[in-house]
């Protein structure tokens, strides 16, 4: 296998491992952090959200997104630092995939137009994981 392959495999094996991750958007010139639920296919990641959010609108505005996975207090864990662009998608197929029933303390369903999927393409991954050097993934 190589190296680029072997590094994509641990980064897919960090996403797994985290449910949750820190999101960071561009509020004009101030970066904005919130924790989201975290949803992904091979290095590609996906967050929900309503279309309504303030996080939305800085997207719109700006698509460069940071993302921080894996710190979970504890000094093996591995982290992933993701530099990003992210898009609004609206795509049923997608909607209906990533549902969960938890959504429905924000949204009627799949189908409610206010649920959107952020669809978040890595530009760049730093991965740091215990008594190693930091390795780097991009695009």
């Amino acid at each position: 296998m190589q190296q680029t392959e072997l590094l994509e495999d641990q980064i897919a094996g960090v996403l797994a491992a985290n449910r949750i991750c820190s999101f960071g958007t561009v509020d004009g010139n101030k970066p904005m952090v919130r924790y989201m639920a975290l949803f992904h296919e091979g290095l590609t990641l996906y967050l929900a959200t309503n279309s309504k959010t303030d996080k939305v609108d800085e997207l719109q505005n700006n698509p460069n997104v940071h993302v921080l996975v894996g710190y979970d207090g504890k000094r093996s864990s591995d982290i992933l630092q993701i530099q990003a662009r992210a898009e609004i998608c609206k795509d049923n197929a997608l909607r209906e995939r990533l549902w969960n029933e938890s959504f429905k303390a924000w949204f009627q369903g799949p189908h409610d137009p206010d649920y959107v999927i952020l669809e978040i393409k890595p530009e760049r991954i730093e991965y740091n994981s215990a008594n190693a050097e930091p390795r780097v993934w991009q695009k």
